[in-house]
């Protein structure tokens, strides 16, 4: 099990970033978020879960041993695959994942792209009682609302979507938006791909 790596970032593109360890670069999935914190040159530490299928071994990175402890847990409730927990991962933090949890929320999961009535009830359900990350750990420092703006653009272009399409997504979230909802970049993030819809990912 690889559980965690540590080295040069050669790239990173949407939410896959190639790490390079010991001569040898590393691809590792990660959420549009965290994306936006690698630097290609810089080194970084990662935290990650090895998925091993028959025809295939994908890595999967997180921030922190929280995040990953979620993943984990999500990935144990009937239904939710790795690239669903990482979609639920990249739409509420931890401490939000387990406010819902706590509050029998699961309205909150049935906004993540992929998770359906059924799903979301069933993570409330089953990650009840198992939670360690306090809901308090959900607030996130702010950074000013140009700069979210900016950053939820670089991550919608990396998806994907067009510049144009992107930009259109983002005004219409922030139009709605509640001003903590316009303060984070995981939330205006999760409100633009709300409005885009699954249906257009890669539309250009």
């Amino acid at each position: 099990m690889i559980s965690s790596v540590r080295g040069t970032v050669l790239g990173v593109a949407g939410t896959s970033a190639v790490i390079e360890v010991g001569g040898v670069g590393l691809s590792v999935t990660v959420t549009p978020q965290h994306a936006l914190t690698l630097r290609v040159g810089s080194e970084a530490t990662v935290r990650t879960a090895l998925i091993v299928r028959e025809d295939d071994l994908s890595l999967f990175g997180f921030v922190d041993s929280d995040e990953l402890a979620v993943f984990d847990l999500l990935r144990g409730v009937t239904g939710v695959g790795p690239k669903s927990a990482m979609g639920v991962l990249a739409a509420m933090t931890p401490g939000q994942i387990a406010a819902a949890v706590a509050g029998e929320d699961d309205a909150a999961f049935r906004k993540v792209s992929g998770i359906g009535p059924k799903t979301a009830k069933l993570i409330v359900v089953s990650l009840a009682g198992k939670m360690q990350v306090a809901p308090a750990s959900a607030a996130r420092v702010p950074i000013t609302k140009a700069a979210v703006s900016e950053n939820v653009l670089v991550a919608l272009v990396g998806l994907g979507w067009s510049e144009r399409v992107a930009a259109q997504a983002i005004e219409d979230a922030l139009g709605g938006a509640s001003v903590d909802e316009s303060a984070t970049v995981g939330s205006l993030l999760r409100l633009a791909l709300a409005n885009l819809g699954p249906q257009q990912v890669g539309a250009r």
